[in-house]
């Protein structure tokens, strides 16, 4: 009896595993889906690996009044988080009021107390709650129809939803008090708002984030994620994970790797492999998130810090002994010249921060810059003919260019937003830029663990519009991180909570 009860415990646990195994496999970082209430046809969920991406279905008469009736994908959660998806319905649909969205929940009851960020077929776009076990449920609408963006985060009983079209910044709605307790239920859902009718929306750029709390980025660091972003169809893949801070990816001129930095190494990412390997820097071995390969690929700039700052070196970009480049520090190497011959760099000379060039070759610096204030970030467009940086001379943090000997400088950017190191891409047609929302951050800092947008803008001119929504900063694009096609940007987000559906670093 003993032993036959022992086996039914085995398989009982055995059935669990691959229950939770299977649930990661075809749920990405989703536990499991259910129908909530009296729904029928029933829903179904499935995961696309490779574009990670989700497909959802259900039907269920409404999710309003005070009882639910819908198909959600849901992980049980505790604590403050960010949900961010881009979503779509497919298909013209039958109810102009089906609905989809983040939700959050106490329980998986039909009568649940909840808040949901909902999109419907007619475009309405609001925050809907129900306070308490079987309320009424209540609603504040948008200022914004028919987003492509949904956000639903959580601080404390305090829910934010941030929504936007494809392209364009956030507009928030919140919602305070509302305690659904600690543990809950988070996850995407769809509706049919018609029993009979099944409908369908597709989910992309899931992310759920566990911010920051108190940690000051600068000192302590929460996990990372890389990311590969394709410029055309704006999904991203995270490619690889790491409890530790990894920063500012490079792409070799090859397309093979990635060479990004990690606790004062440099590590050279195999894209088809996707694995790591230590990247041998010689004597620096302190390096931070400022550092650039040349144009032929076959050098790489980098910032090393030491007891006097950031002193900057160059060595080959397979590795071997770096040289060093400059005589003082703090120095910063964010350029290199198309021809090879000359680096740019961010340089603090008598607390006053500005652009420089040196000679790669070796030699005196040349200062560029001599406005109040800090000037950040250069580099060179692929035809050399001009330099762009971003400066708080005009009071936000904007992107500028000069030419090469520091002249004609020229604000490009000029809107309500801190942006940061603009990247011009390969084909020199776009600048790919971070922007951080003035009410966020001073000036003149980036830091880490803050809501930022990635914007792209043709180098012709022209209004930027948002590529990617995301939770990061310092660390995020720093350096070059176009793929040499200019199809493609490599980034990185962060959060404590990483899911095991994508590699883990060890």
């Amino acid at each position: 009896m003993k032993l036959k009860l022992s086996y039914l415990l085995l398989c009982f646990s055995l059935a669990l595993f691959f229950d939770k195994a299977y649930a990661q496999t075809t749920l990405g970082i989703f536990d499991g889906q259910s129908d909530v209430g009296s729904v029928k046809p029933a829903g179904t969920a499935s995961y696309d690996p490779a574009l990670q991406q989700y497909k959802i279905s259900g039907s269920g008469q409404n999710i309003w009044t005070n009882h639910d009736n819908f198909h959600f994908v849901w992980k049980r959660m505790k604590g403050d988080f960010i949900l961010t998806t881009n979503a779509a319905f497919i298909g013209k649909g039958v109810e102009m009021h089906r609905k989809m969205g983040w939700m959050v929940r106490t329980s998986l009851d039909s009568d649940s107390k909840h808040v949901n960020a909902v999109v419907h077929g007619d475009g309405l776009t609001s925050l809907q709650f129900r306070r308490s076990t079987g309320a009424i449920t209540e609603e504040i609408k948008s200022k914004l129809t028919s987003a492509d963006i949904i956000q639903l985060e959580r601080k404390g009983n305090t829910y934010i939803m941030s929504v936007a079209r494809n392209g364009d910044t956030f507009v928030t709605e919140q919602i305070d008090s509302l305690d659904l307790g600690d543990e809950v239920y988070v996850g995407l859902f769809v509706c049919s708002h018609n029993p009979n009718v099944t409908e369908s929306a597709l989910f992309h750029n899931v992310r759920i984030v566990v911010p920051a709390n108190g940690e000051n980025g600068y000192q302590q660091h929460i996990g990372s994620a890389i990311h590969i972003l394709n410029i055309e169809t704006q999904n991203s893949r995270i490619i690889y994970q790491s409890p530790e801070s990894l920063q500012a990816p490079n792409w070799t001129k090859d397309g093979k790797y990635l060479i990004y930095n990690s606790n004062g190494l440099l590590y050279k990412y195999d894209l088809a492999t996707n694995t790591p390997a230590v990247l041998n820097t010689g004597v620096a071995t302190n390096n931070n998130n400022d550092h650039v390969l040349s144009f032929d690929g076959k050098m790489l700039a980098i910032s090393n810090s030491e007891k006097d700052g950031s002193i900057g070196y160059t060595l080959p970009s397979k590795g071997g002994d770096a040289k060093r480049m400059n005589k003082i520090g703090p120095s910063y190497m964010h350029g290199w010249s198309p021809d090879g011959k000359y680096l740019v760099f961010c340089g603090d000379r008598n607390n006053e921060y500005d652009i420089y060039r040196i000679p790669s070759a070796g030699g005196e610096e040349v200062r560029l810059t001599a406005a109040p204030g800090l000037d950040d970030g250069p580099e060179y467009t692929p035809d050399g003919k001009y330099i762009y940086f971003c400066s708080v001379r005009s009071g936000l943090m904007q992107v500028w260019r000069m030419k090469p000997d520091g002249s004609e400088q020229m604000q490009i950017t000029n809107d309500d937003y801190d942006n940061w190191f603009p990247h011009i891409s390969p084909d020199g047609k776009w600048i790919v830029f971070i922007t951080f929302n003035k009410n966020e951050v001073s000036p003149g800092d980036h830091p880490f663990y803050r809501h930022v947008y990635l914007r792209l803008m043709p180098i012709s001119g022209g209004p930027a519009k948002v590529i990617a929504y995301l939770y990061g900063g310092q660390g995020t694009i720093n350096t070059p991180s176009w793929s040499p096609d200019s199809k493609h940007i490599a980034f990185v987000s962060n959060s404590k909570l990483l899911f095991p559906v994508y590699p883990i670093a060890k």
